[in-house]
């Protein structure tokens, strides 16, 4: 049949509009709302995880004196200066010892006249016990002539009564000589107090050290207590590094350190984990290690900032995957699985982590699985995707 020239018009009208609305459902399945999102995708393979651990630490000093005195006074020299080495026992800083000196010439004089003091009362028992032991013989010869009647019982009674007093003499005389040397002692010893004291006025390096800084200048006034001089053991530096706690599994003491200074970092410093904190920040949640290292530069410094990195040991053959794999869903950590057209939540338990973003799977996941990586949008059970190479640069 044969159309006429408007049956023939709305016929190709007809046609342009089908074609019209199949372009435009193209345009919409391939690049709209109802689009594929795009995944890139990894195949799960085996291997073994060098896991690390990754926090920044702060050179600090195992063994640091402050240097002070033990009493306030008034600073009258200071012998080093910042960055000086020095020796123990050598002096770094002297006090004024104000009257000091004068109060030991004094108490020296004291000990001196207690010493004269104690040998008269020892020359006043010689001459006591010298009189007691004539008394009682005396005494003992009155006795036997009272005894035959060649004396008077009276001569007797008053020969044992010397005898009696010159008994009481002697112990008087004990008396006096142990009061003259607890008097001895006592201000023997109130000299050697302010000889100590006379001696704490010099600020003497408790150990071989560097000096890290001059806190009072000649002519300050300091409190008891107060630093003068800060003193480090630089053979004692180690670093004090911050690990976050949801992330330092496996730390602990032994563990090998690569450590990387703030002031040089085209040099890798080797170490280990001295010590492990037992207390945490609950603030920052993070743990506290103590790294020393094998070498210690020339120019390393206290307070300067380091990268440490922990090795941890190599973990059996597992499953690996990049962390971005692992997702969050209804309070389950799992995967998207592709399995052959559609997806699947799998959940799976994860081990350790490595610093490069792999992740170790112990279960839910076999090898050879294709697994989502990155999508450009959430995904579900439903989503209709297309796999890609990268997100990025990608037509629709």
């Amino acid at each position: 049949m044969k159309l006429s020239p408007i049956g023939t018009r709305r016929l190709a009208l007809a046609l342009l509009g089908l074609t019209v609305a199949a372009a435009l459902a193209f345009v919409v399945m391939r690049s709209g709302p109802l689009a594929p999102t795009r995944v890139t995708v990894v195949k799960a393979a085996e291997g073994r995880l060098a896991p690390a651990l990754f926090g920044i630490g702060t050179v600090e000093a195992r063994r640091s004196y402050l240097i002070g005195p033990t009493v306030a006074g008034r600073v009258r020299a200071v012998a080093v200066d910042v960055g000086d080495s020095v020796k123990a026992g050598q002096l770094l800083a002297e006090m004024d010892p104000v009257d000091l000196d004068e109060r030991s010439a004094a108490l020296d004089a004291s000990v001196a006249r207690a010493g004269s003091a104690m040998a008269a009362a020892n020359a006043q028992r010689h001459d006591a016990l010298a009189r007691k032991e004539l008394a009682s013989v005396n005494a003992r010869r009155y006795v036997e002539l009272g005894a035959q009647n060649f004396i008077s019982k009276s001569a007797v009674e008053v020969r044992l009564q010397e005898q009696s007093s010159a008994e009481a003499i002697v112990s008087a005389a004990d008396a006096n000589l142990a009061a003259a040397r607890q008097d001895q002692q006592r201000l023997a010893a109130e000299r050697a107090g302010l000889r100590q004291q006379r001696a704490n006025v010099r600020l003497l390096a408790p150990a071989d050290g560097m000096v890290t800084s001059r806190d009072a200048e000649p002519g300050s006034t300091v409190v008891a207590g107060q630093a003068v001089l800060r003193v480090i053991e630089p053979s004692s530096l180690w670093v004090k590094v911050r690990l976050d706690q949801g992330r330092s599994a496996g730390l602990a003491a032994g563990l090998s350190a690569h450590v990387v200074l703030r002031s040089n970092p085209g040099q890798t410093l080797t170490g280990k984990v001295a010590r492990v904190e037992v207390v945490s920040d609950s603030v920052t949640e993070e743990r506290v290690a103590q790294v020393s290292l094998d070498h210690r530069p020339a120019s390393l410094s206290v307070g300067e900032l380091a990268e440490v990195t922990l090795t941890l040991p190599t973990t059996a053959q597992a499953v690996l995957l990049p962390n971005a794999a692992i997702k969050r869903m209804q309070a389950q950590t799992g995967v998207w699985m592709i399995e052959g057209s559609r997806l699947r939540f799998a959940p799976v338990r994860i081990g350790q982590t490595s610093l490069d973003g792999q992740v170790q799977v112990l279960e839910g996941v076999k090898p050879g699985a294709t697994i989502v990586v990155h999508s450009e949008k959430d995904i579900g059970a439903h989503s209709r995707i297309k796999v890609v190479d990268s997100l990025t640069g990608v037509g629709p």
